[in-house]
C-alpha cells in the first residue's frame, strides 16, 4: 500500500486503506467562503489539513480493530491426509464455507472451500452440479472418497496474524476473493478464522460513527 506524505497531498490517498474524496480548488474556494471573516490559507494549506484530520479520524475509528479481536476461535482445522468426504462433514459441521489445513505442527499450509469442490467435480456451481447428477450419463468419476484433502485444497492461502490491524487485514482481503482466512500466532500457528463478513459489518459500523 502507498500512502501519500503530508507534503504530498494533492491527489487520492489511502489512509486507512479507505480512500480519501478528492478535493477541487473549486470545492475547497467554495467552503472558504462559508468561514465566516478572513482566511489566511491557500487551497494547499486546506488540503493539508484535510488529509491529516482525515487520516487522524481514521486511526482514531479503526485503531482498536484487529484480527484477534474479530477472529472466530475453536476452529476444526483439517488435515491434509484426510478425504474429502469426512473433510465434508467437518466443513457441514462447522459451518463455515472453508476450514484451514494444517501440517501437524498446527501449521497452516492450505484452505479447502465449497469452491475448490466444485473445481473438483468439474461443476460451475451447486446448481450445476446437481444438473449433472440428475443426468442418468453423469459418471462420478471424481469420488470424494478417494480425493486427499492436499489435493484439492488452494494453496496459495492468504493468512493474518491475531495482531494484524485493520489496515493489514484489508490488504489481506483484497488478495484474494475468499469469504475467510486464517488467523496465525507469532509461532506461526493457527488461531482462529476471520469472515470477512465480520470485518466489514464492524468496519462500516466504525464508518458510521
Amino acid at each position: 500500500m502507498t500512502e501519500k506524505l503530508p507534503g504530498d497531498v494533492a491527489g487520492v490517498t489511502t489512509a486507512g486503506n479507505s480512500p480519501e474524496m478528492e478535493l477541487t480548488d473549486a470545492d475547497i474556494l467554495d467552503a472558504m467562503q462559508h468561514i465566516p471573516g478572513y482566511l489566511d490559507i491557500t487551497t494547499e494549506d486546506f488540503r493539508l489539513i484535510y488529509h491529516l484530520a482525515y487520516r487522524h479520524a481514521q486511526d482514531r475509528l479503526f485503531s482498536s480493530i484487529t484480527a484477534s479481536r474479530l477472529m472466530r476461535t475453536g476452529i476444526k482445522a483439517l488435515a491434509p491426509e484426510m478425504t474429502l468426504d469426512k473433510a465434508a462433514v467437518m466443513l457441514v459441521e462447522s459451518g463455515y464455507k472453508g476450514l484451514p489445513v494444517v501440517d501437524a505442527n498446527e501449521h497452516v499450509i492450505g484452505m479447502l472451500t465449497e469452491t475448490d469442490y466444485l473445481r473438483h467435480l468439474h461443476a460451475d456451481n451447486f446448481l450445476d452440479l446437481m444438473l449433472q447428477m440428475f443426468d442418468h450419463s453423469y459418471e462420478f468419476s471424481h469420488r470424494c472418497h478417494d480425493t486427499l484433502v492436499s489435493a484439492a485444497m488452494t494453496q496459495a492461502v492468504v493468512t493474518v496474524s491475531q495482531d494484524a490491524s485493520s489496515v493489514e487485514i484489508m490488504d489481506a482481503i483484497g488478495q484474494h476473493g475468499g469469504r475467510s482466512m486464517p488467523v496465525i500466532g507469532s509461532n506461526g500457528k493457527l488461531v482462529g478464522l476471520l469472515l470477512h463478513k465480520d470485518f466489514l459489518k464492524i468496519f462500516q459500523l466504525k464508518a458510521s460513527q
